[in-house]
């Protein structure tokens, strides 16, 4: 019979190589909405970002559940390093929701796309070229860019080293 651990691992490593490529994605989109000045490019790019992040989400979800199974499997919850990358990842998603999904909710609402912030059964309506640079202009893909680097190098620290 052969052993199910190093599959869940593998498993494990591959939707986090697959979510955090997907992440990129729209890391590197908000770089180029930034820049963009046409709607209907910057519309284009929001798609984009948008069908990257539905990927990484499910890559993401899936990435922990099967991290969760592995360190079950391995008895690794008796350590601290398990904890610990749990935590960076709820702490990153919380704090990636204000810093990169909001401002580029508030870059589709100008651009008359339906956003996350949208009330129900009221349609978007586009907002004046000057609000659409002022949205552009409040992206931050240096700081959010920088955050997920950060996360990264702590959680390969943490599964490689095992530091505790």
């Amino acid at each position: 019979v052969m052993e199910l651990y190093p599959w869940v691992v593998l498993g494990h490593v591959v939707f986090v190589i697959l979510s955090f490529g997907a992440h990129g994605v729209s890391a590197y989109a908000m770089f180029r909405i930034r820049a963009e000045p046409d709607r209907i490019r910057a519309g284009a790019v929001l798609d984009l970002s948008t069908t990257a992040l539905l990927g990484a989400g499910i890559g993401l979800g899936l990435a922990v559940v099967l991290g969760i199974v592995a360190a079950a499997m391995a008895g690794y919850f008796g350590q601290g390093w398990p904890w610990a990358a749990i935590v960076v990842v709820v702490i990153v998603w919380l704090v990636m929701t204000p810093m990169a999904a909001n401002p580029l909710s508030e870059v589709r609402r100008t651009l008359g796309l339906p956003s996350r912030a949208d009330k129900k059964g009221v349609p978007p309506q586009a907002g004046s070229d000057a609000e659409f640079a002022a949205a552009r202009a409040r992206l931050k893909p240096e700081l959010v860019t920088g955050i997920g680097i950060v996360a990264v190098v702590v959680l390969v620290w943490l599964m490689e080293m095992k530091p505790f």
